[in-house]
């Protein structure tokens, strides 16, 4: 009988699947300033802040733009204007899972991350040449932190959970 492949983000078991509670789990002695207690690099942390707060922005967007909706703001389409409502909700609600899931350190999440940071940099980049230098350092920098820690090794190391057979909900 063939043991699983050893996953850094799940904790170790003894042959017969139970905790081996007599070891101290490998991550305790690693932990430095480079890791949290729970051995999760200093950025996924970043990472995941980062996500978090542009789906928090993206929020904020979406309340704007239904509070403009609400308001009576001239818009070509009605129903135009609801699907962009949709869209930003959407995208709001998929970086907060997004942010989520990379902290814990799932696989999947390190693309969507990366587009994400890609998104971000399309639309900061011309705000910045545009004269609004500010709101795009606000996008550029904390993107560009972002991509530069998605391509550390501990980042990739951690996060490469696969799933495994623990209930989702």
């Amino acid at each position: 009988m063939s043991r699983p492949p050893a996953n850094p983000a799940q904790p170790s078991s003894g042959h017969d699947g139970n905790d081996d509670s007599t070891r101290p789990p490998a991550t305790a002695k690693s932990a430095g300033p480079e890791q949290d207690r729970a051995g999760r690099p200093a950025g996924i942390v970043v990472i995941s802040i980062v996500v978090v707060l542009e789906a928090l922005a993206l929020l904020g967007a979406a309340a704007w733009y239904a509070f403009e909706l609400l308001s009576g703001a001239p818009v070509l389409t009605f129903w135009g204007a609801v699907f962009t409502l949709g869209l930003l909700l959407a995208f709001s609600a998929w970086l907060f899972a997004v942010g989520h899931f990379l902290f814990r350190g799932y696989r999947w999440t390190r693309a969507a991350a990366l587009v994400a940071q890609l998104f971000v940099l399309t639309i900061g980049f011309p705000t910045m040449s545009g004269g609004l230098i500010l709101p795009g350092l606000a996008m550029i920098v904390p993107a560009l932190a972002a991509l530069v820690f998605l391509f550390q090794r501990p980042v990739i190391s951690y996060a490469s959970r696969t799933g495994g057979s623990q209930a989702a909900i």
